[in-house]
């Protein structure tokens, strides 16, 4: 882009109070818990807002982040990926699978802010190292909806709602090619992990509120592919990113649990995983006091896995390690279970 369109554009932005820095608040200070580095950040930018977002940053990243829309949902809206670094390591992010699960999509637009705008050597090392992409709200018409399936009247799906639509994260079987692919937005996800042959594929999701067996509430849970055909190899490192995972959330602040997953082979983690990414789910529980702690948790764990992936770190993990993530207990009393159930 010549300078003076750059010039152009950086006036709308600043017209709009785009560029503008929010002004830092102490910890706590907000009623949805602390901020995510000094900001409060929108846990769920509208389909326009996350546009917006996404090219200011690919702008202010000077090239460095690349923003493309990889097809269209059901009722028109864009699907977002943003790519970011040039290293021979490949990570993928996918995020608001679940239109009404929506945290992991503000976290991946502070991800791409934090290691794409700006020149510390720390991001710059960083990117030379891994290449990450991120399907930047994968449902858009269930976030526009506020529910959990895409948009589809005639939907008679066996995994979703007749006459509402499918649920996507069940429509990533292998054996399913993108075009033959029920669940519209589930094929642009294929076609997008198949072009970019990911090593790390992380799927973002929500759940609803629970304790461990001592009572202690859970911020997120994890878990590795558990479809019997998913390589042993694929599975180890699945939980060692699993590991990395448990380890900056909890350090963080969070507490991770595992997530009791089902075995289908049309969820995410287990397609992905069949095809031999190292594929991992991320589960944030529905805090709503703790919402902006748990998009910084979100974050930290893409900043945690990507840093290990660059530095060979997430390798040197023991596998079974995992195992000692402790389970997930019963729901809290007086909350309504939410979320991908058996993912």
């Amino acid at each position: 882009m010549s300078l003076k369109p750059k010039i152009a554009l950086l006036s709308v932005f600043v017209t709009a109070g785009l560029l503008v820095a929010p002004a830092a608040q102490a910890v706590g200070s907000t009623a949805a818990g602390t901020t995510v580095d000094g900001r409060t950040v929108d846990p769920r930018p509208s389909t326009a807002k996350l546009a917006f977002e996404l090219h200011k940053l690919a702008l202010l990243s000077h090239g460095k982040i690349r923003v493309s829309e990889i097809g269209r949902s059901n009722q028109g809206r864009p699907v977002w990926a943003a790519r970011v670094g040039h290293g021979k390591t490949r990570i993928q992010y996918v995020t608001q699978q679940h239109g009404d699960e929506p945290l992991g999509t503000p976290a991946a637009l502070e991800f791409l802010r934090k290691v794409g705008v700006g020149h510390s050597a720390w991001a710059q090392k960083l990117l030379a190292k891994v290449t990450v992409d991120i399907v930047v709200r994968a449902n858009p018409d269930g976030h526009e909806h506020d529910w959990r399936y895409n948009h589809d009247p005639k939907a008679t799906p066996e995994y979703g709602e007749k006459g509402k639509g499918y649920d996507i994260n069940r429509y990533h079987d292998p054996a399913v090619a993108p075009e033959d692919n029920p669940a519209t937005e589930a094929g642009l996800i294929q076609r997008r992990n198949a072009a970019f042959k990911p090593d790390i594929m992380v799927d973002y999701h929500m759940q609803g509120r629970y304790r461990d067996a001592d009572g202690r509430e859970i911020t997120a849970s994890t878990m590795w592919p558990t479809h019997p055909g998913v390589k042993p190899s694929d599975v180890d490192f699945a939980k060692q990113i699993a590991v990395v995972v448990r380890r900056s959330i909890d350090g963080n602040g969070g507490y991770v649990s595992q997530y009791p997953g089902g075995d289908y082979q049309g969820i995410a983690r287990n397609g992905y995983g069949l095809l031999g990414n190292g594929s991992v789910l991320i589960e944030l529980s529905l805090i709503p006091e703790r919402e902006q702690a748990q998009i910084q948790d979100a974050l930290a764990s893409m900043l945690a896995i990507a840093q290990a992936a660059a530095d060979g770190s997430v390798r040197k993990v023991d596998p079974a390690d995992a195992e000692a993530i402790p389970p997930r207990g019963p729901a809290l009393p007086g909350t309504v279970e939410e979320g991908d159930e058996a993912a």
